[in-house]
């Protein structure tokens, strides 16, 4: 196997293992994938495709019941290792998804014949747009009929903005930003225009609430505040006796306002007997003992003290009674409108808050009217000027970005291809992502007219101008895995070397997975696959197996493919010369 020089780059993630039941010919196997380019091989018929099919069914993809088996059960499972930053974690953990045991991500997806299908996302069954959505950041599909990335010109714009640079990308997102502002002031001014009627009339309620409120002017916490002072001036009597009885207990009736004629000993003039009793000794202990009450005898004296000083604040007029409770009554009244059950006070308070802030929303008035308006032409002004700046910037941008894909068209077998960008602008009309549309044309050939690329190219010329875009592309694409279906279609020669060369310059950032007819491809792959069928005589369908080839394995496989001859010493001896010069360094 050839080994290449990788530059160390933080990892994107992989797929690591594949697993297919009762997929088309394929009845069970399980491929594990190595980090670079797996190139994927097999005779016609045998069912490279299918596992193909298998990945893309596995991210997501429409499942086609025509695929399983009569009356049977297909099911394909990944398993996916992930950066600790990667947003699929995230997204896996709002679905109740976890890690495997060994911190792998598991996919699942399982297909009936007839046509129920189901999905699962670490352990947890998901819908399928879950994976779908998820498989945007992790997997690209670039084969006969999965172009999907290249035929959509939103993508092809997005393409020809990565290429002009993060300069460019930061007045993109400015735009983004100042389209969201002004599409939000358009809507707001349009709504308030088109429901004055409605919204003054809403308005009007909201006043008359928070005029009733205002006029009760409630702060937070009254309402228990209330409770608490109206128990204390309804029980004024009961308090002050019993606050009376204590401080007579703690310190006798020195002033005569309790008119007993035989008080009780009070605490502290038995605390001080028997302090003095105790201070005269010699003993330590009851010198220390004897401290411990002189401090108790200041504790009560301080009691007693703060009772004196109750009683004499406590308030037991009627009048203050009769105001506290018209007071509790009005706050009642409030929450009894505008707050929820349970919610009491704060929610009157709450209610407050939100209607003030929702009568500036309802606001029809002409003052009101105008300075929105003139907030939205301001806004509308910044998406036109940052607008423009786009436009410039991918004009800028597209001459640059064709020649490089045409360069590397040339060495793909399509030397007279030319590709280039329509950039149509509508300053009327912008859009969130500019005023522009933009499509990627191809001229597959002199005198051809440019046509948008999907339409201008067989299904081997579009595979191989996403490759070339994707090469160009090399590093920057966030996507960890990348799937080429026969991208070599129709090709042979030194451009079926060129097209190896590149996919394996594409593998040093990326996983690259690619079904191949060409040993000349073939020779460039880090781990080679290959589809073996076999006749079940039993069943009278045809099985297929997926093994690993290395050494003599592999040197006999890449003979077959160039000479349909296994054990052809000729075609062995190429098949050495093929991966000799797979495994030279290059650029």
């Amino acid at each position: 196997m050839p080994s290449r020089t990788t530059t160390e780059k933080k990892s994107l993630g992989a797929l690591t293992e594949l697993h297919i039941r009762g997929l088309g010919a394929i009845d069970e196997a399980t491929l594990e994938f190595g980090p670079g380019l797996t190139v994927v091989t097999g005779e016609t018929g045998a069912g490279k495709t299918m596992v193909v099919t298998g990945l893309t069914l596995l991210f997501g993809g429409r499942a086609d019941p025509g695929r399983v088996r009569a009356g049977g059960r297909a099911g394909v499972e990944g398993r996916l290792v992930l950066p600790g930053d990667s947003p699929v974690w995230e997204r896996a953990a709002e679905a109740g998804g976890e890690p495997d045991d060994d911190g792998s991500l598991i996919l699942a997806r399982t297909v009936t014949a007839e046509g129920r299908s189901r999905a699962h996302l670490g352990g947890r069954s998901v819908p399928v747009g879950v994976v779908a959505e998820l498989s945007e950041g992790l997997l690209a599909v670039h084969g006969q009929t999965d172009q999907l990335r290249l035929s959509r010109p939103a993508e092809q714009r997005r393409a020809l903005d990565r290429y002009a640079g993060p300069d460019h990308l930061a007045t993109l997102q400015r735009y983004r930003d100042a389209h969201a502002r002004w599409r939000e002031l358009t809507a707001d001014l349009d709504r308030r225009q088109k429901q004055a009627r409605e919204l003054a009339q809403a308005a009007d309620v909201l006043r008359h609430g928070l005029e009733e409120i205002d006029a009760v002017a409630p702060e937070a916490g009254e309402d228990d505040a209330l409770d608490t002072l109206a128990r204390r001036l309804s029980d004024a009597d009961a308090l002050r006796a019993a606050a009376d009885e204590a401080r007579l207990a703690l310190i006798g009736d020195v002033t005569g306002d309790f008119g007993v004629d035989e008080a009780p000993q009070d605490a502290t003039a038995a605390l001080a007997v028997a302090e003095r009793a105790l201070a005269g000794s010699d003993d330590p202990t009851l010198v220390l003992l004897a401290h411990d009450l002189a401090d108790a005898v200041s504790v009560v004296s301080d009691v007693a003290v703060q009772l004196g000083t109750y009683v004499a604040d406590l308030d037991a007029d009627p009048a203050r009674l009769a105001e506290v409770m018209d007071r509790r009554a009005a706050l009642t009244a409030l929450v009894r409108k505008y707050a929820e059950v349970g919610e009491g006070l704060t929610g009157v308070l709450r209610w407050a808050e939100d209607s003030r802030r929702r009568l500036d929303e309802l606001d029809v008035s002409d003052e009101t009217l105008e300075k929105l308006a003139a907030e939205r032409d301001a806004a509308r002004a910044e998406v036109d000027e940052l607008g423009r700046r786009l436009t410039a910037g991918r004009h800028a941008a597209a001459e640059g970005f064709a020649a490089e894909v045409g360069a590397e068209l040339a060495g793909l077998a399509m030397k007279s291809a030319r590709v280039s960008f329509s950039i149509e602008t509508d300053p009327d009309d912008p859009g969130p992502e500019g005023l522009d549309e933009v499509a990627l044309l191809l001229a597959p050939h002199p005198g051809a007219p440019p046509r948008p690329v999907h339409k201008g190219a067989s299904g081997g010329e579009l595979s191989r101008v996403m490759l070339a875009i994707e090469v160009v592309f090399a590093g920057a694409d966030p996507v960890p895995v990348m799937v080429f279906d026969e991208v070599d279609a129709g090709v042979g020669g030194q451009a079926a070397g060129e097209i190896g060369r590149r996919l394996a310059r594409l593998a040093r950032d990326h996983q690259v997975v690619v079904v191949t007819h060409l040993a000349q491809v073939a020779a460039f792959a880090d781990t080679h696959l290959v589809v073996d069928k076999s006749p079940d005589t039993e069943g009278g369908v045809t099985a297929t197996d997926i093994r690993a080839v290395d050494g003599e394995d592999r040197v006999r496989e890449l003979a077959r493919m160039l000479s349909g001859l296994a054990d052809s010493d000729t075609g062995q001896a190429h098949a050495r010369e093929l991966l000799a010069v797979a495994a030279r360094p290059s650029g």
